[in-house]
């Protein structure tokens, strides 16, 4: 029963993708020479589980030679939208075509003066009305027995999959302008090394008190240009941890940021990497929680280290989206 079950999801979802070759036309024709033709990137937007595929065909896109980012709908309504310019094109994904957090978006795209792409099971939606090209990537039906995203995400990727070859080729994006988005032996030793031999240490380490002012604070910050600063206890043992981002929002709040004590802005219990950790255990924790700062510190709470983004992955070495 379990592999009969599994063969019919395979099955189902291999008919679905089957379904799209049908579904190769002048509009997917138009879709890539517009891409091609266009000075700017391709931005994709979806919710939910469009969004999750909206990713991978950008990190797909990007290592293939089309500077593509992915834009969250509700983000970009919330200003993130100053990211798109008017030589940009919006792919925008939805089965349904419905989605009300994606639709309400597209006039405020329209008005930015980006061409709009659907991939859409949904024909006669709000989205494929709104769009100058519509690419069908619907299908018959899904492999969950309860309608959950199944083949009809695996339909999208698939598409997006195609999109991203299909501008290769065309864009006669070799092996060698591959290998220099892939710098995998590089980025290799990087990740394989121990995190104590690419952390910072000693006087860089930016720290204060719990008892000191957000004055010595934003000081101490600003002195190894780290962007953060670790708060510790008089014990001298990790607490707590303030960053760039943090004195923003207090900012942003109309608070009177100087009035306020370190332990009422910092982030209490901050993540923390061993010494001893490889640095591939570091980049997952960074990816993870979205921080590009990592306090070193042994099984006390003794700090030991400091640990940026950068020194992981090579200062100068990695870009993101081609910029």
């Amino acid at each position: 029963m379990i592999r009969k079950q599994a063969i019919e999801v395979l099955r189902t979802e291999a008919e679905g993708i089957l379904k799209l070759t049908e579904r190769i036309n002048d509009n997917f024709t138009e879709m890539v020479n517009v891409i091609c033709n266009s000075g700017g990137r391709l931005i994709v937007g979806g919710i939910g589980k469009s969004g999750i595929i909206g990713r991978k065909i950008v990190a797909t896109l990007n290592s293939t030679g089309t500077r593509s980012l992915f834009l969250h709908p509700v983000e970009a309504m919330h200003g993130d939208l100053g990211m798109v310019c008017s030589d940009d094109i919006f792919l925008a994904l939805s089965t349904s075509g419905e989605t009300d957090e994606l639709n309400m978006l597209l006039p405020s795209i329209r008005n930015v003066g980006c061409k709009i792409i659907a991939f859409t099971g949904g024909m006669n939606s709000a989205l494929a009305k709104q769009s100058d090209i519509v690419v069908d990537v619907g299908v018959e039906k899904e492999a969950s027995p309860v309608g959950a995203p199944t083949a009809s995400s695996t339909a999208m990727l698939a598409m997006g999959d195609a999109l991203a070859m299909v501008l290769m080729n065309k864009k006669k994006f070799k092996s060698g302008d591959f290998k220099k988005f892939h710098p995998g032996g590089a980025l290799g030793r990087r990740l394989s090394a121990s995190v104590k031999e690419i952390m910072l240490t000693g006087e860089v380490i930016p720290f204060v008190f719990e008892s000191d002012t957000m004055e010595a604070a934003i000081r101490e910050m600003d002195r190894p240009g780290l962007g953060v600063t670790f708060v510790l206890r008089s014990d001298k043992t990790l607490c707590g941890i303030i960053t760039d981002g943090d004195i923003r929002r207090v900012i942003a709040k109309k608070k009177p940021i100087f009035d306020l004590r370190v332990e009422e802005i910092m982030t209490k219990n901050p993540k923390t990497v061993a010494s001893d950790s490889p640095a591939y255990d570091a980049l997952n924790i960074m990816e993870q929680y979205q921080i590009t700062v990592l306090p070193v510190a042994d099984s006390g709470g003794k700090v030991q280290g400091i640990l940026h983004l950068h020194d992981i992955l090579g200062k100068g070495e990695f870009k993101f989206n081609g910029m």
